[in-house]
């Protein structure tokens, strides 16, 4: 008997992981459902075909659903309804730059990437630059896309700098790059990644959707269990050629770390969601930001675990 299929579009990196994991493993279809995953080129394509239903669920920054939900999306969209339903991971944002620039004062007059200029991680740049005292007149911004896209300006020399994640991070530290800084030395916590749906489609798909958080933990705990470190490397090897065994270690080890990589359980960190709201208060243009419920709704998640 056939399965029903969820389309799921995320990032690439690798955070995607423990969906490797299920998904080698049989634990999505073991939970009634097949999927099939699509990694997209930047955010604004991945919330246009979230919020027309040629996918169901997205793995994005927190920070995407509650642009859309405020309409300050990087493209703008009409009754969205997106709900972030899990969390994923704090993520460690790193701020990646050519060898020769080895502070912020080497910034001043430098294009840097980002996947959009007013979501998804952008205002984590915002915050790092201006702390260091910076302001939007002393460097340009342009939009590039997902992280492989990004990585690939900076390496070309078009961009001095960019935000990554794993493998990238990694990876550019190892070809020589300078890490300026990272999101876990600026915010106490902060919440990067998360899984997110449209309320109308997780309504009418509700069985689908459980069976995708209950493959998604399975494959995350076997990720995060110490016993299958060796194996859970071959398996990001293998879905990620870009990663080479050199980088491997330095790649697992921020990812398996909670402060930088998955989260525990895919719980959502609240402290981190504060942190979210606050940078996008301060950054989005519209008004301040308190109340998580207006992106959040555990209610399929706890279904899960409490069953």
């Amino acid at each position: 008997m056939s399965l029903p299929t969820v389309e799921l579009i995320c990032f690439p990196g690798a955070p995607n992981l423990p969906i490797f994991v299920a998904r080698d493993k049989g634990w999505f279809r073991d939970n009634g459902i097949d999927i099939n995953l699509t990694t997209t080129p930047n955010s604004a394509f991945q919330a246009e075909n979230l919020a027309n239903g040629k996918f169901h669920i997205a793995g994005t920054a927190f920070d995407n659903v509650v642009a859309y939900q405020e309409g300050q999306g990087a493209v703008p969209l009409k009754d969205t309804d997106f709900f972030a339903f899990m969390g994923a991971t704090q993520v460690e944002l790193a701020f990646i730059t050519q060898a020769n620039i080895k502070s912020y004062a080497d910034v001043k007059g430098k294009n840097l990437a980002l996947d959009a200029l007013s979501t998804g991680f952008a205002f984590v740049l915002y915050e790092m630059l201006a702390k260091n005292g910076l302001t939007k007149a002393d460097y340009q911004m342009q939009p590039v896309g997902a992280t492989p896209a990004r990585w690939e300006a900076v390496k070309a020399g078009t961009h001095a700098g960019t935000l990554t994640i794993e493998p990238f991070t990694s990876i550019a530290r190892n070809q020589g790059f300078h890490v300026l800084d990272t999101s876990s030395n600026v915010f106490a916590a902060y919440q990067g990644g998360g899984f997110a749906a449209r309320r109308s489609w997780a309504a009418a798909n509700p069985e689908a959707l459980k069976g995708f958080i209950r493959g998604y933990l399975a494959g995350l705990a076997w990720t995060l269990d110490p016993a299958n470190k060796d194996e859970a490397t071959k398996v990001l090897l293998a879905n990620m050629p870009e990663i080479k065994p050199p980088v491997a270690p330095a790649v697992m080890a921020s990812l398996l770390s909670p402060r930088s990589g998955l989260t525990p359980k895919a719980a959502m960190l609240m402290d981190g969601v504060a942190t979210v709201l606050d940078l996008r208060s301060r950054y989005g243009g519209g008004a301040k930001l308190t109340d998580a419920s207006k992106y959040i709704d555990l209610t399929y998640y706890n279904q899960v675990v409490s069953g």
